[in-house]
């Protein structure tokens, strides 16, 4: 009987194939696969589930008793200042500030008997409004006199002239319109009505106005900070210009964005400079001192700093994500799967690229003056816009290792500044700012994102005597409306200016 059964058996053997083992071990393979993108796919599906908007409650701001008309004049008066920055003024120039600082006494008289008034560095402006609460710490808020000049010739192409303040067509025209008189007025706006209807503000606030912004704060915003530190004196937040309220303008989002910028990034200009033996262009050399500098140019372009999803670019994205479509909104919850094909999509937009990585911008070359002569020395010039994470200094380090050329001479030009810290998104200033925002709102509410400026402001200055800085107008733009920012038909619509001047009404209230 066992005899029988051990036949049986080993029959049985006989009659499986040869790879039947391996047939098996192929399929719990495939199953396993299987199994884990199930797993990796309902993972995603519930982190994606899982994504949701952190954004404050708030309720429309009761009506805020405004002559409008009278505020638009008294921003369209402040516009008719000439107060240019120049890097090489004309001969003779020196600036109506001192004439647009009687004019803003005149116009905001409760603001300039009520605050206690110095003048920093020349012309920069410093308020302090006491508060009732010595321990709790001081805000400040800032904005700038200066402005940029008008490109020379370009004078004719304006709609208005540039320093006339025209209110025409539902906008305020006028070179400093929008950069930044348009804040300098909304704060003493707000600060006036607050002022008319008995307000005292908790916490101390201080204004500060600088007077030469726009070619770097080197006598102002250092001058104000210097005396804030002897004094003593730190911040719990800081709120300068930065970003605005876009509409139709961020990707894959159908609102309106409010972009909080809660860091900004560094900024640096670096020459590149060979030298070679000059002569007649009818005998040349295998390389000209032109092309030595046009090739470490070219490596430079050919190498871009890597690109990083993280700090503020990350928050903003994140933040956005309930706004988006599934699939980016998917993507943007499993970034642990998902970060190089997001990666890859963020920098094919010119935009969204500056977000993710230091830029590197060739701006200027310059060699011989003549057609037919050989440069004795070529010059070009890169700008830099640093990332958080790295600095100036590794920026020039990894610049002479890309170029690799002993021929060209790398030099820093001018001032550099490493990038901002990144402020915090869960501090009770930047949900006082969120709350305004959205109290003010006429139309859709925007979502309220944090954004990485790729620009430089003089709040960059203020971080030694600040826990957090952010920057932000509250004013809706467009890209026609942005391309007047230095360009051509500066303006800022009547009722985003309006609007400012209700942001910083409520804020006002909010932070006490």
């Amino acid at each position: 009987m066992s005899m029988r059964r051990e036949n049986e058996t080993l029959s049985t053997t006989n009659l499986m194939p040869k790879n039947a083992g391996k047939a098996r071990v192929l399929l719990i393979a495939v199953l396993a696969v299987i199994g884990t993108i199930c797993t990796l796919v309902v993972v995603a599906v519930i982190r994606t589930k899982n994504i949701k908007s952190g954004a404050v409650n708030a309720e429309k701001a009761a009506v805020i008793d405004i002559d409008e008309d009278a505020a638009d004049e008294r921003l369209a008066e402040a516009i008719r200042f000439k107060t240019i920055s120049y890097h090489e003024p004309p001969e003779g120039y020196t600036g109506e500030f001192p004439e647009m600082q009687a004019y803003l006494e005149a116009a905001y008289p409760e603001v300039f008997k009520t605050l206690s008034k110095e003048v920093i560095g020349g012309h920069s402006l410093l308020l302090k409004w006491e508060g009732r609460n010595e321990s709790e710490k001081p805000v400040l808020l800032l904005a700038h006199q200066d402005t940029v000049p008008v490109i020379e010739g370009t004078e004719s192409d304006w709609t208005y002239p540039p320093f006339e303040g025209v209110i025409a067509d539902g906008y305020i025209w006028g070179r400093g319109a929008l950069d930044d008189k348009s804040s300098i007025c909304a704060i003493l706006e707000a600060v006036e009505l607050l002022l008319r209807d008995g307000f005292t503000p908790e916490r101390t606030i201080y204004i500060a106005f600088g007077h030469d912004e726009e070619i770097s704060g080197v006598d102002g915003a250092t001058n104000i900070v210097s005396t804030f530190e002897e004094r003593g004196i730190r911040f719990e937040a800081v709120l300068d210009e930065g970003g605005f309220i876009t509409n139709g303008m961020v990707q894959d989002v159908d609102r309106p964005v409010a972009l909080v910028g809660i860091a900004e990034k560094g900024y640096l200009t670096l020459s590149l400079t060979a030298e070679a033996e000059g002569g007649h262009s009818s005998m040349p050399p295998p390389n000209t001192a032109v092309g030595i500098v046009s090739r470490a140019v070219t490596k430079l372009e050919d190498h871009p700093f890597p690109a990083r999803l993280d700090g503020a670019a990350l928050e903003m994205f994140q933040t956005l994500a309930p706004s988006m479509p599934y699939v980016d909104r998917m993507a943007l919850a499993n970034l642990w799967l998902s970060r190089p094909l997001v990666l890859k999509e963020i920098t094919k937009s010119q935009q969204a690229n500056a977000l993710v990585r230091t830029t590197t911008a060739a701006t200027m070359l310059k060699g011989s003056d003549k057609e037919n002569v050989l440069p004795i020395k070529a010059i070009a010039v890169v700008n830099f816009r640093i990332l958080p994470g790295e600095t100036a200094e590794s920026v020039t380090k990894r610049v002479e290792e890309i170029i690799d050329d002993p021929r060209v001479k790398v030099e820093v030009l001018g001032t550099a500044s490493d990038p901002s810290p990144v402020s915090d998104t869960d501090a009770p200033f930047y949900r006082a700012i969120e709350k305004s925002v959205l109290e003010v709102s006429t139309d859709e509410p925007p979502v309220v994102a944090p954004y990485l400026l790729v620009a430089a402001t003089d709040s960059r200055h203020y971080i030694p005597v600040a826990d957090n800085i952010y920057r932000f107008i509250a004013v809706t733009i467009t890209p026609e409306i942005l391309s007047g920012l230095h360009g051509t038909d500066e303006r800022i619509a009547a009722t985003e200016y309006i609007r400012a001047v209700k942001f910083y009404y409520q804020l006002l209230r909010n932070i006490n």
